[in-house]
């Protein structure tokens, strides 16, 4: 299965977070799976960091990519055609952006945001 992470959850994987479900934990370790995680979520959280929201080392974060598995997914312009077409279920520009991505790739978004999984039923709510 092809598996896009969203923000919260590479978060909460990379940090060990008890808040990342059995469930999600599962996915990400299954060798079988590829893990996706976009360039998008990086802007996202660099955005947090200088805003004072978050306190990440956005540079060992990135480091930690490879040694996790993870791929990294860049922006393409289906990814913003498919924008347009998302309906206002959520307002987060980063989160809709992931959602575009994970729905023209076609990839599975891993998250645990429940407004996130209204768009498809290919969102795993975690």
């Amino acid at each position: 299965m092809k598996l896009l992470l969203d923000t919260h959850i590479l978060l909460w994987w990379l940090s060990d977070n008890d808040q990342l479900s059995l469930k999600a934990r599962e996915l990400i370790s299954n060798p079988e799976n590829d893990i996706f995680v976009s360039h998008v979520s990086l802007w996202e959280i660099q955005i947090k960091v200088m805003t004072g929201k978050i306190q990440v080392d956005l540079s060992r974060l990135i480091a930690q990519l490879p040694q996790n598995n993870f791929i990294q997914l860049t922006s393409h312009t289906d990814h913003i055609l498919q924008l347009a077409k998302l309906p206002p279920y959520h307002q987060d520009p980063f989160d809709r952006m992931l959602i575009a991505q994970a729905l023209s790739e076609p990839l599975k978004l891993v998250t645990h945001d429940k407004y996130v999984s209204m768009y498809s039923e290919s969102i795993i709510l975690v």
